[in-house]
Formats: C-alpha cells, structure tokens, sequence
C-alpha cells in the first residue's frame, strides 16, 4: 500500500514539474505568419503549373494563403498577374 502511494506521489509530482516548467511560446501574428511562410509549398514538391491539374493545386493554395492574409496585398496580386 504504501509502495503504491509512493508511486502515485512520484507521478503527480512529475505531471507537475513538466506543466510548470514548459516554455511559454507566443503566438503573435507575426510568429504564425513566419510558420506558415516557412511550410507552403512542401505539399506541392514537383508541382510547376505545367498541367491545368497543377495549376488548380497552385491556386488553390495561393488562395488560402491570401485568404488567411499571411501573404500581403502586393504578393497575392503578383500571382493573379502570372497567373493571367
């Protein structure tokens, strides 16, 4: 019994110490743009807009991007002109 609630006293305490001593991270607008910036365009390795298919994926995730305003006004418009 004792064995047993020695145990459980370890655990909590552990469960405790890695909740309290984790790093706070921000989460800014700025810091989530910067994360997204550095991921797009993984899932569209070897994609060149070469096909109508390829194209659609490109636009597809130039469109979330713009929607999700991670990237400005200027970059959103300079891939509509190319797109054109």
């Amino acid at each position: 019994m004792k064995l047993t609630g020695l145990v459980l006293l370890v655990a909590c305490a552990l469960s405790a110490a890695g909740c309290t001593s984790t790093k706070q991270v921000a989460a800014s607008k700025e810091k989530l743009n910067s994360t997204a910036r550095a991921v797009v365009g993984t899932s569209l390795i070897g994609t060149r807009g070469a096909t109508p298919a390829d194209q659609d994926r490109i636009d597809e995730t130039v469109a979330g991007i713009c929607g999700a305003r991670t990237w400005t006004r200027e970059e959103c418009a300079r891939h509509d002109e190319a797109a054109r």
